[in-house]
């Protein structure tokens, strides 16, 4: 079991905001950053595929939904592959990609941040990626949603004991990657897994 610090949060939406230090290069021009934390798996005991983001977005926070910032492909291109329309409720195309044996989480249960960029997250702290894996053994491939996702497993979990799959991020900031782009490779290494 991975040990966990624990944060404490004092905003309902799940957040509470700190004064940085001089600011630290966070990208804040107030010098704040805002404290978050992740949601919990999206997971059945059956998942064969595990997705992993690196930390919730500004938006996604707020709504309580992953990948919530209406500029995010992550739920077109799950629809494109999962067969179902990214226009569901957000609870129907959770269950649309756990019908598909697919859990959605991400690496980090906690961190500090300013804005919803991953280059200004600090202090991270690892969700039980480990412990995830133990409860559903049919996970047979890790889908790293972007290279900060990668890097912070790599960090955390360095031999997560399955395939990892590190993939162009959904997010609307991996610009150098055309919407066809992505959803080429998102279909190749999900395909190429007989998932």
């Amino acid at each position: 079991m991975v040990e966990r610090r624990h944060i404490k949060f004092g905003a309902a939406d799940g957040t509470a905001t700190y004064a940085a230090p001089g600011n630290g290069g966070s990208g804040a021009a107030d010098g704040k950053a805002t404290e978050c934390r992740s949601f919990p798996p999206g997971a059945s005991a059956d998942a064969e595929l595990l997705i992993l983001g690196s930390m919730p977005g500004r938006e996604s926070l707020a709504r309580h939904e992953y990948y919530a910032f209406k500029h995010n492909v992550f739920w077109r291109i799950m629809g494109e592959l999962f067969d179902f329309s990214f226009e569901l409720s957000y609870e129907e195309r959770l269950a649309a990609l756990r019908k598909r044996h697919v859990a959605l989480w991400d690496v980090l249960a906690g961190c500090r941040r300013s804005g919803s960029l991953d280059a200004a997250i600090r202090d991270a702290v690892p969700n039980d990626i480990p412990g995830l894996l133990t409860s559903c053994p049919q996970i047979r491939l890790i889908c790293c949603n972007g290279s900060t996702a990668a890097r912070y497993l790599r960090r955390f979990f360095p031999d997560p004991g399955i395939p990892v799959a590190i993939l162009p991020s959904t997010s609307p900031a991996a610009a150098r990657f055309s919407y066809s782009g992505k959803l080429s490779a998102w279909r190749t290494a999900i395909r190429g897994a007989g998932l």
